[in-house]
């Protein structure tokens, strides 16, 4: 829980810690607040490094800096932030440690932002004073493959003798900075447990999952119990459509008598009660798909066992058709005219409950 509070302050959510995501029918958080939900939601196990596919597309420009601006905190907290993006706002530019412009998998960019006016100038386009540089160098590019026979080659063979030119200052100096950097880094991600150490000769006993087996399974049932809780007309709906189907069945095989035509009827009555009772269950499926894509995220992120999340579901699930089972035996039993008692009345429970 302290993750997961000191990630609501970083990501700037405590406004809206107490809110629902919402969907497209429930009104929630704002575009943003939701874009950053699905950030902390990637990085809730601290990782050494993001990728991020255009987190601000579809975002307008305050949103998309705020993203920008936690984006950023993340990379300070010792974690690699990598992300693509079109035409980001100068002010998004500003907060970029590092830019790489690609025109057709090549890199015909790559430095710091603030390099992006000498790298043209030295290039030979210039840019003017009142263009904005984040619209200038997308169209340069296209410009040039759209116009020169060699496409963006020119470019792409310029920045590369330019990194050279760059890099080569003070060789030695850098190298050694990058070297003391490189060990700073590796020794607080293993103090900090985002890496191990070689020397400690415990990577294989070193899991690929935060919790144990036990502890997901509970957490699971948790929230599958409180989503459960949110949406009571899926039981108000099961109930309801045994209810009608036993009434239904009730008013076709009505007293059946003790001729062997009456137990033939009852060998009819089954072939059609059982089947019929899986049919009552098929409101889980929109359900089902509902949480597909969220349990595909979580379980490629490692973020629980697949085991755990079909034991808590089951273990959840099974009660719940106890309910319908017994509605509906109720209405058929004596109805349709099943012998056996108090004992038969609960082994046909049983079986009505075994076709679900």
């Amino acid at each position: 829980m302290e993750r997961v509070e000191a990630l609501i302050d970083q990501l700037g959510l405590r406004s809206a810690a107490d809110t629902r995501i919402g969907d497209e029918g429930h009104r929630g958080v704002s575009g943003g607040e939701r874009r950053r939900v699905s950030i902390g939601i990637d990085i809730i196990h601290d990782p050494i490094v993001l990728f991020l596919d255009e987190p601000t597309s579809g975002l307008d420009s305050t949103n998309a800096f705020m993203v920008v601006q936690v984006l950023k905190r993340i990379a300070q907290s010792s974690s690699i932030v990598i992300m693509s993006m079109h035409q980001p706002s100068a002010r998004i530019l500003d907060l970029l440690d590092r830019l790489i412009i690609l025109s057709r998998g090549k890199s015909v960019f790559n430095g710091p932002p603030a390099s992006l006016p000498s790298f043209f100038s030295d290039f030979g386009h210039p840019i003017p004073e009142r263009e904005n540089i984040t619209e200038f160098a997308p169209d340069l590019v296209q410009e040039l493959e759209r116009e020169s026979t060699k496409g963006t080659r020119e470019l792409v063979d310029f920045n590369e003798g330019w990194q050279k030119k760059k890099f080569a200052r003070d060789t030695t100096q850098t190298a050694s900075q990058q070297a003391l950097s490189l060990k700073e880094a590796i020794d607080a991600s293993v103090s900090r447990g985002k890496l191990v150490s070689g020397s400690s000769g415990s990577m294989e006993t070193i899991s690929s999952y935060a919790n144990p087996s036990l502890f997901e399974t509970f957490i699971l049932a948790i929230r599958y119990m409180k989503n459960w809780i949110r949406m009571p007309e899926l039981v108000g709906t099961r109930i309801a459509t045994v209810m009608v189907t036993g009434f239904l069945l009730a008013t076709v095989y009505w007293k059946l008598d003790n001729t062997p035509r009456g137990a033939n009827e009852r060998l009819t009555f089954f072939a059609f009660v059982m089947p019929k009772m899986f049919y009552c269950c098929l409101d889980n499926v929109p359900v089902f798909i509902q949480e597909r894509f969220i349990f595909l995220r979580e379980t490629t992120h490692n973020s629980y066992r697949t085991s755990s999340y079909v034991i808590s579901h089951s273990l959840l699930t099974m009660p719940q058709l106890i309910a319908p089972s017994i509605v509906f035996a109720s209405i058929t039993f004596w109805t349709v005219g099943l012998n056996g008692g108090l004992q038969g009345f609960l082994f046909y429970v049983l079986i009505i409950y075994a076709s679900f």
